[in-house]
């Protein structure tokens, strides 16, 4: 296990993070909010993101697109030009002026795209595969409208490593807008996880078929960025038993095994651990993130997070429907050295203290989770103070 500090520990104690010594050890997790108008980061992001942020935090941000092509949600950041660098250079030197660290998470949504999306408004969206995403997923347009997802195109194996280029200069665009790491997207039924999972995944080349050939790209790629900015600087985040848009794998417990031995021989190589291993578990579905999710028991749940945590000779950072109990619960059994929360901090900007406080919540509002107001449903919420204040008058 990761971190110095592993007597007792708890969501609230330190942790030391390869370079980063973080406060305590509640994550803002990524999660898309549809606020970065035609791409570029507001004023809005910089004040909700320095809303979240506490001396010794750590933030990782929303999705954002390694290149024009990326997309699939209507504004969501890039990191691809000058202008999308300048704009997340003011959100970080905000967050960094709180004393909180920042990732930036690196995405590609794959086949999970549609037309509207795509440069040229080319219906093909780009995957490990030529199956589309089926009927009973729909697909948010700029209107607020929902579509159907496309036939994607299934990439050649010669096309591969520009988009690996891609994720790499993301990388290096990322620390020059002073970002202090990237975690690779490699969840929920996006491009990297469309190679992974063998219900999307149906090649027949050497990115395709047994375990080895689907974690090829995912390790092309994490090996890619690695040699940019260095490995203390790069997190990957995985879903191994998460169906999110058809995502599903036959054996996720192994495929999750096939992962961590790959970052492990990788760090070992590198001479230095990777930043972290953020892995989302089953009942993110359980929760309402899709419709129709599969997800096993809680006690299978545990079996795979415990046994992919085991495996991973570095820090592991849990995430997907945690409570303030349940996230006490994985880091004092040691079943993680990290939680990190979404629309618990959507909702809350000052979860940490409200968790360490044990004070009541803000209710989130789903329906405002995808607007592009820069205000409302995002940086409206109340402070615990606030909401004190309110509530004496």
């Amino acid at each position: 296990m990761a971190g110095s500090e592993n007597q007792n520990p708890s969501l609230f104690k330190p942790y030391q993070m390869g370079r980063f010594r973080l406060s305590h050890r509640v994550v803002l997790a990524p999660m898309t909010r549809c606020r970065a108008l035609d791409g570029i980061p507001q004023p809005g992001n910089v004040e909700y993101y320095v809303q979240r942020a506490t001396d010794g935090s750590f933030l990782i941000t929303e999705g954002t697109l390694v290149s024009p092509k990326a997309g699939g949600f209507p504004h969501c950041p890039g990191i691809y030009t000058r202008a999308q660098i300048d704009a997340w250079k003011k959100v970080v030197d905000a967050v960094h002026a709180k004393g909180s660290i920042i990732f930036c998470q690196l995405w590609h949504v794959g086949r999970a795209s549609h037309q509207v999306y795509q440069p040229d408004n080319d219906p093909t969206p780009i995957s490990s595969t030529e199956k589309p995403i089926s009927g009973r997923w729909r697909i948010l347009l700029p209107d607020g409208s929902y579509g159907k997802y496309p036939n994607p195109r299934r990439l050649k194996a010669s096309e591969i490593p520009s988009i690996v280029k891609q994720y790499r200069q993301a990388a290096l665009n990322a620390i020059e807008a002073g970002f202090d790491g990237v975690e690779i997207h490699g969840a929920h039924g996006y491009l990297i996880d469309q190679f992974l999972k063998d219900g999307i995944n149906d090649r027949s080349d050497a990115y395709g078929g047994p375990l080895p050939n689907r974690i090829r790209f995912l390790d092309e790629v994490v090996r890619s960025v690695v040699s940019a900015v260095g490995p203390g600087r790069v997190g990957v985040r995985v879903s191994p038993a998460i169906d999110h848009l058809e995502a599903q794998d036959s054996d996720p417990f192994s495929l999750g095994l096939a992962i961590t031995g790959r970052l492990n021989e990788l760090q070992r190589t590198a001479g230095e651990q990777l930043a972290y291993l953020h892995v989302t578990q089953p009942r993110y579905t359980a929760y309402g993130q899709a419709e129709g999710g599969r997800h096993g028991s809680p006690e299978e749940e545990n079996r795979l997070m415990r046994a992919w945590r085991e495996s991973y000779e570095g820090t592991f950072i849990a995430s997907g429907g945690f409570t303030r109990e349940l996230g006490e619960e994985a880091v004092a059994s040691g079943a993680a050295d990290l939680v990190s929360y979404g629309r618990l901090f959507i909702a809350n900007p000052d979860l940490p203290a409200r968790f360490k406080l044990h004070a009541d919540l803000n209710r989130y509002v789903r329906a405002t989770f995808y607007t592009h107001d820069p205000v409302i449903g995002y940086t409206d919420y109340p402070f615990l103070e606030e909401r004190r204040a309110r509530s004496r008058l």
